[in-house]
């Protein structure tokens, strides 16, 4: 709770923004304004299949680009981690489990170096820190979705998920968070379905600690021009029918489909991450470039 000192701005107009310029919305021309309120009533659409839809579109790979993604992370436990658009709970499930795992080896480490202890000092010591298993880390959902946050809620609740978990309703362009807060901010997903990218990434700089990381797991641009081909065949004639037969929902996978074509390439996406101040920023392209992972420091 100390970690929401800002009012939350999800649901007010941000920083004297009007109906605002023409964007995109897939391949439509709309009004910031009208871009928003579509986004937000796709995914309040999509969200009781959003993780069956994941499996489908990606055949189960989408796992294991998150998993990457927090082993590119590596979290050690009392990590503060922020995520952001994470309304159902992919990252955060995985940021618990690996803080725990850790926290597991460095107690084995920590008993195999202490033999002389009795089988009553040894008990004592794993149960202390066993009810602590993350540490002090904490993550913090925050999504801009409240069926996204419901689903994400439903889900931690039916796989036992509680400890170091927290849930808040906020807007990726004006985070309810104080500056300097957090060791690490994810959004896996996300980012291009935010209206204004260049704020996202200006408020993920904002409440980061100074040595915080800021890591971007997003759709991005195919290197290969045969396999861009197959995979633009795919993404139109396929994704949209998985859509309407899993989902009944042609017109947001439609949407999601157009909003990978219409989102920045790899360099161009690094260039705007250091725009808004981040140092030493790559990105690691994971099959061929139909994802990346951009990652930045806040120094």
């Amino acid at each position: 709770r100390a970690l929401l000192s800002r009012p939350a701005a999800a649901l007010r107009p941000l920083r004297g923004l009007a109906a605002g310029p023409e964007m995109h919305f897939g391949f439509q021309s709309v009004t910031e304004e009208e871009r928003r309120e579509k986004i937000y009533q796709v995914f309040e659409s999509v969200a009781k299949k959003y993780d069956v839809m994941n499996d489908s579109m990606t055949l189960g790979i989408h796992r294991v680009w998150k998993d990457i993604l927090m082993h590119k992370m590596n979290p050690s436990p009392g990590t503060l981690l922020l995520d952001v658009a994470g309304g159902t709970g992919d990252i955060a499930f995985r940021f618990i489990n690996y803080v725990r795992s850790v926290r597991e080896r460095q107690l084995q480490r920590k008993l195999k170096h202490h033999q002389n202890l009795s089988w009553q000092e040894i008990f004592e010591s794993y149960q202390k820190d066993k009810f602590n298993s993350l540490g002090d880390s904490q993550v913090v959902v925050c999504d801009i979705n409240r069926e996204m946050l419901k689903v994400g809620k439903q889900k931690a609740q039916h796989l036992g998920y509680s400890e170091g978990l927290s849930w808040v309703l906020g807007n990726a362009e004006e985070l309810p968070f104080d500056d300097d807060k957090f060791d690490v901010y994810t959004i896996a997903f996300g980012i291009r379905n935010v209206t204004r990218i260049d704020l996202a990434l200006q408020e993920a700089y904002r409440v980061l600690k100074p040595g915080g990381r800021f890591l971007c797991l997003e759709f991005s641009r195919v290197s290969n021009p045969l396999l861009s081909r197959l995979y633009d065949l795919y993404s139109f004639q396929v994704i949209p029918v998985l859509g309407e037969v899993i989902a009944g929902d042609w017109r947001s996978y439609q949407y999601l489909v157009e909003s990978i074509r219409q989102f920045p390439p790899q360099e161009e996406l690094k260039a705007m991450i250091e725009d808004a101040g981040f140092f030493k920023v790559d990105y690691e392209n994971l099959n061929f470039g139909i994802v990346a992972i951009h990652s930045g420091f806040k120094l």
